[in-house]
């Protein structure tokens, strides 16, 4: 029987086009996702675009467009992303989806009716870039800490609050169970935070006519939602919630990935807020760390900004999807450099995998040799064993390295056995020889099929209609 999953990343502002730690969050994800897929799993993806708040505003004024226009343009290019990392995700969720905005005021309502909303006058310290209020122990020199350029706003007016303090007791018996997010010290830090500070009440709307762009409060037409508020809602309205009330059960609670920056939000705020909505709490978070360049944190005024698009247009999606999966760490964070990548290309690539390809290939094809029907027929069949514990962890890097070590191995083999010079005086043992090279390249690809699947699919293809490559499949950068 089918085991249903359900797996989504964050939603990425549209206020700038994609960047290389977009890239990793949902290339991670579509990883897992194909992975379980392959395992036979019914398998929904999630993914989308955050297009609400005071911060698309901005930037849609800074352009001259009306904010729908404005994003409307940035959510296609988030979208284009599904060709150029050969994304496999079945859902694309926009927050100004008119399903979506009927959805996060549902949510409300269900908030209001638990007594978990209400008004009041405040005033507040607060950073457009993370869209959250900030206490004076966040900020560093009276600015935050990761948008350190931009200017701490004061709001001071009057708007609805969540009971977050409410469910500081349900949250810490949420966080009890140890595979609740991934990796633990992350939730070891926020449990630590909230047993020193404890959770408050946080303010989940504006004024409309101080910022107009966003979700209309239910029965209150001069307030908008908090950004934050309507966008969690996005992990539930894009199964159809609450109208379809089948898919929602088969699917949620699901997988939630998420960069460090947001525990708070994903493992806080929306946790409470669902169990507010008297719905289940997220099954399992999985956080990765930053990608930074050069060891400095990637930004526009320093100028080392990587745009995953250009790279796929030079050196292909697979070659990207192998450095995010295999060289990025999953949990720390992890340095991205243009010289760091074109070495593992080269290296690991070009005269790693494309090398071997092109060596086995040859060598049967050449001398009438074919893989064995009974190998081919794993590709059909083929288990997942080897990596199901890695995977299980969200441990993409070693499951990687196990791949490399066969492709390592299997050319170790081949320069041991010399299979290329004896077969022609010793035909016997050399086509053994090379039946054993067919069967680990075999392997090989249907180990790479989660996280390489462009190039698993053709060493399948050439080991099925048994050619050799006419192209490198990683061609070799000076």
């Amino acid at each position: 029987m089918k085991k249903s999953f359900y797996i989504t990343t964050t939603l990425p502002y549209v206020n700038a086009r994609p960047h290389i730690g977009m890239a990793l969050e949902v290339v991670q994800a579509d990883a897992l996702a194909r992975y379980r897929r392959l395992q036979g799993d019914e398998v929904l993806f999630n993914f989308g675009t955050d297009e609400n708040g005071q911060k698309i505003l901005d930037a849609a004024k800074k352009e001259g467009k009306d904010p729908q226009k404005y994003t409307d343009e940035y959510s296609a290019t988030f979208q284009k992303l599904k060709g150029a990392l050969n994304l496999s995700y079945d859902l694309f969720v926009r927050t100004t989806d008119p399903h979506h905005k009927l959805a996060a005021q549902e949510f409300w309502r269900r908030c209001v009716k638990a007594g978990d909303i209400y008004k009041k006058n405040y005033k507040i310290k607060y950073c457009v870039g993370c869209e959250l209020e900030k206490t004076d122990s966040e900020l560093v020199e009276g600015k935050c800490a990761l948008h350190p350029k931009l200017e701490i706003e004061f709001i001071d007016e009057e708007n609805y609050f969540f009971r977050l303090s409410k469910y500081q007791g349900a949250l810490l018996e949420l966080y009890k169970k140890e595979d609740f997010l991934i990796p633990r010290f992350r939730l070891n830090e926020m449990i630590a935070f909230i047993e020193r500070e404890g959770l408050e009440d946080f303010s989940i709307s504006r004024l409309k006519s101080k910022m107009p762009w966003g979700v209309e409060v239910p029965g209150d037409p001069e307030q908008v939602m908090y950004v934050w508020f309507d966008a969690l809602v996005n992990y539930i309205s894009t199964l159809g919630w609450p109208e379809d009330e089948e898919k929602f059960k088969k699917f949620w609670p699901g997988l939630q990935l998420a960069g460090k920056d947001q525990v708070r939000q994903q493992a806080v705020m929306w946790q409470a807020m669902l169990l507010s909505a008297g719905l289940p709490t997220t099954k399992q978070i999985f956080i990765h760390g930053f990608i930074n360049s050069g060891g400095q944190k990637m930004s526009k005024s320093l100028g080392n900004v990587i745009d995953p698009i250009e790279i796929v247009k030079e050196y292909g999606t697979d070659a990207l999807r192998y450095f995010l999966l295999r060289e990025i760490h999953p949990f720390e964070d992890s340095d991205f450099t243009m010289e760091r990548f074109k070495e593992a290309y080269n290296a690991n690539l070009a005269n790693g995998i494309g090398n071997l390809v092109s060596r086995v290939m040859t060598m049967a094809v050449d001398n009438d040799i074919k893989a064995d029907e009974k190998d081919i027929s794993k590709f059909a069949s083929a288990k997942y064993l080897e990596q199901e514990q890695f995977l299980s962890e969200f441990q993409l890097d070693k499951a990687m390295d196990a791949i490399w070590k066969r492709i390592t191995a299997t050319d170790v083999l081949i320069q041991t056995d010399q299979a290329f010079r004896s077969i022609k005086t010793n035909r016997v043992d050399a086509s053994l020889c090379i039946h054993t090279y067919l069967k680990n390249l075999i392997e090989i690809a249907i180990k790479l099929r989660p996280f390489l699947p462009s190039t698993a699919k053709e060493i399948e293809r050439l080991i099925t209609e048994n050619q050799k490559p006419v192209a490198p499949l990683f061609l070799r950068k000076q």
